[in-house]
């Protein structure tokens, strides 16, 4: 089952989030990282958040900022937000007893749990699943909309049949990041997941990831996926996998 909850975010806004309860024993507890303007309810973070709670791994999965049924105004937020928020939301799970083994992130979620990982006392492992090298790997997202957003400081953006706000600063925030380093710098276990079929995020990227990984560090294909892991048993399938190989890291094993 889910249950509904909230913490405050960096920018002061509460951040909405589902905590997916573990079924049966308990075997750990995570926290999963959405991807770039997608939501805890999308089918990736949904259906791997769900399959790992029937397996006995509790999940948080959280909106990001002005997302979903968090508060604030996307335009407001960041890479940098985001990883931070992802911190807070490990912060929150450990405040309730409850402190993740393990942060799982999707797209551009799998780059903000590489950024924050290092910040996470206690953490044992961290994956991404089809994740890019660097955070302005999104920026293709946007391209039509890059000049006007640094010349006069903003554009409204279409996505989805909705109007999100593209501001200057998130244009140079994602491009001023150094994630290389972040990765490099890992003290957990990585296990990089990607498709080499992801027309959205080339699976070169693993490779980067892979690359610039300390060891243990593990690499996953997820032959004939999906960028967005939507087609039937695609999300199931990446969530069995991991919760296999993350079963030697988590706290119950």
């Amino acid at each position: 089952m889910a249950q509904r909850t909230s913490f405050p975010g960096t920018t002061g806004h509460r951040l909405a989030g589902l905590l997916d309860l573990p079924e049966g024993e308990v075997r750990g507890w995570g926290v999963f990282a959405h991807g770039f303007t997608l939501g805890k309810d999308s089918p990736a973070a949904a259906r791997i958040c769900k399959a790992f709670a029937a397996d006995g791994i509790g999940m948080l999965r959280f909106d990001n900022l002005g997302l979903g049924d968090s508060e604030g105004e996307w335009g407001d937020g960041s890479f940098t937000h985001k990883v931070s928020d992802t911190v807070r939301a490990a912060e929150f799970m450990a405040a309730r007893g409850t402190a993740p083994d393990l942060l799982v992130g999707h797209s551009f979620g799998g780059a903000a749990v590489l950024a924050a990982a290092s910040r996470v006392p206690g953490l044992r492992a961290v994956v991404s699943v089809g994740a890019p090298s660097e955070p302005r790997h999104v920026e293709h997202n946007y391209d039509a909309l890059v000049d006007r957003v640094m010349a006069e400081g903003h554009a409204e953006w279409m996505v989805g049949g909705r109007a999100l706000t593209l501001k200057r600063a998130f244009v140079k925030d994602v491009r001023q990041a150094d994630l290389k380093q972040q990765i490099r710098g890992l003290r957990v276990p990585l296990l990089v997941m990607h498709s080499p079929t992801d027309d959205t995020v080339s699976v070169d990227n693993a490779s980067a990831i892979f690359r610039a990984a300390p060891h243990p560090r593990s690499f996953v294909s997820l032959d004939g996926s999906d960028h967005l892991l939507v087609a039937p048993g695609q999300a199931g399938r990446a969530a069995r996998i991991i919760s296999a190989w993350a079963d030697q890291y988590l706290r119950s094993a």
